[in-house]
């Protein structure tokens, strides 16, 4: 059956339409993150226009990238995906009418060039100093976690072999592979001020001076950091130690310990909300790529972005958005 070509077509002229949450959610994003940072952070690195082909225009590539982040995308899915949903071209700035969507060659390019020069550890810290300039991170707490990030597992690619820089560990009764974010997470405001990645089976513990900033009067963390109380000291002396305790197989927790658990609970479980963010609302359940190099590269930027939207009200209430 051949249907009717009408104007309903053109969205210019498209007469009910309703903002679909994909849209609200990039409108916010539009507004707090601090572009103008960004793009002079990155601009040095960035390829200059020669005798050859001209170059992406920096601005769209940043923004192709983050939409890779929000939403979970491959680089021939963000290909894909930009001809596919007009709201997200809107949001890049591409007109189909004038231009095609940069291939995944180009996008590919462009993630490697982040990754080759560290950028995306400097673009987590360019987004925590904007919001330490914005007064969003006010607290001298911090609560230590750490999470899983899984990998495939299989043999079956060309060098018969799993990732090497992933490893396995069991918890409780099941066991994982992959790879271990370490974080440290601002009591107030719940944003990540340090973030540290390792192999799988790497214990929390071990990073406990690497996930600090040395500021802190108190930190808090689950039963895994239990015994560090030098190690905190080490790197911040003034902080009172408040992680949890655990029991022993030969000495099991009192009620006063059971009672002082559940009361610092209430705190540490503070630090989970972030990776609420990435790996459900974002996606970052499994490694994207092979090699823990450019999987902590992605973790930098995701990390941020995350912030970002932890704290997105905030910052639309000092704009006045």
């Amino acid at each position: 059956m051949n249907r009717q070509k009408t104007l309903a077509n053109d969205s210019n002229l498209e007469k009910y339409k309703k903002p679909t949450k994909r849209e609200k959610f990039l409108a916010e994003m539009e507004r707090v993150v601090p572009w103008k940072e960004l793009y002079s952070l990155i601009e040095p690195f960035y390829p200059k226009a020669g005798k050859g082909r001209p170059p992406v225009g920096l601005e769209r590539m940043l923004r192709i990238h983050f939409l890779q982040s929000w939403f979970n995308l491959s680089d021939p899915g963000a290909e894909e995906a930009l001809y596919d949903m007009e709201s997200m071209r809107r949001f890049v700035g591409i007109d189909l009418g004038n231009e095609p969507v940069p291939d995944e060659t180009t996008i590919c390019k462009f993630r490697h060039l982040l990754e080759t020069h560290g950028l995306g550890e400097r673009i987590f810290q360019e987004v925590n100093a904007h919001l330490e300039e914005k007064g969003l991170r006010l607290s001298e707490g911090t609560i230590m976690d750490a999470t899983i990030i899984n990998a495939p597992s299989s043999t079956k690619n060309q060098d018969k072999k799993r990732d090497p820089d992933m490893h396995s560990t069991k918890k409780g009764n099941q066991y994982y592979f992959g790879m271990k974010i370490h974080v440290g997470v601002d009591r107030e405001s719940r944003t990540v001020h340090s973030l540290v990645t390792t192999p799988a089976n790497v214990h929390d513990s071990k990073m406990v001076e690497d996930i600090l900033h040395g500021e802190e009067n108190a930190v808090f963390g689950d039963s895994a950091y239990m015994g560090k109380t030098e190690d905190i000291a080490k790197k911040a002396p003034q902080a009172l130690d408040l992680t949890q305790t655990r029991g022993m197989k030969n000495r099991k927790l009192t009620e006063e310990e059971k009672e002082t658990n559940r009361l610092l609970s209430k705190t540490r479980s503070r630090g989970e909300h972030i990776f609420l963010i990435a790996k459900r609302i974002f996606g970052f359940s499994k490694v994207r790529y092979r090699g823990l190099a450019k999987n902590t590269n992605f973790a930098f930027v995701l990390f941020a972005l995350s912030n970002l939207y932890m704290v997105r009200r905030d910052l639309l209430a000092l704009t006045g958005a």
